[in-house]
């Protein structure tokens, strides 16, 4: 488990106000938090650099022509690291997690279509070794999907 980041009031105000706008000046983040730019940006860069903050566009699957989207319960037999290692080298996983319950992963899934997921999950991934089950809970509509989360105490 990775080390806990303590953030003072400063970091967690400059985390709050990059969640909500991640293309947000260091000017701007400076004037909200009293700091000069350079000050924010040396601040936004450690974090960063620890690992507490990564910036990315977020795409929308169905824009780019990847209609399809899964979750993917999987069992496996074999060593987990193998398993992870072949996983998730397959472009149409997107989001890898192992998990307890009845399933030892999730993977999520985007497809251009149906065909193209039942390719995925019979040709690619139940051929992995120590795969042992595949689980596909096709998605109909997405209600949520955050990227923003408080940040505790």
């Amino acid at each position: 488990m990775a080390a806990r980041i303590e953030l003072d009031a400063v970091d967690k105000t400059l985390v709050r106000r990059l969640q909500q706008d991640g293309r947000a000046s260091y000017t701007d983040l400076g004037k909200e938090v009293g700091l000069s730019a350079p000050a924010v940006r040396a601040r936004v860069q450690r974090l960063a650099d620890r690992g507490l903050l990564e910036f990315a566009a977020v795409t929308n699957p169905m824009k780019l022509g990847l209609p399809v989207m899964a979750l993917l319960g999987i069992r496996i037999d074999g060593g987990l690291p193998c398993v992870v290692d072949e996983l998730k080298n397959i472009d149409s996983v997107v989001y890898l997690v192992s998990t307890a319950g009845s399933f030892d992963l999730f993977a999520e899934v985007v497809c251009r279509s149906m065909e193209e997921l039942s390719t995925i999950i019979n040709d690619r991934i139940r051929g992995v070794p120590g795969v042992s089950a595949v689980e596909s809970f096709p998605y109909f509509d997405i209600h949520a999907h955050r990227f923003t989360w408080d940040i505790p105490d």
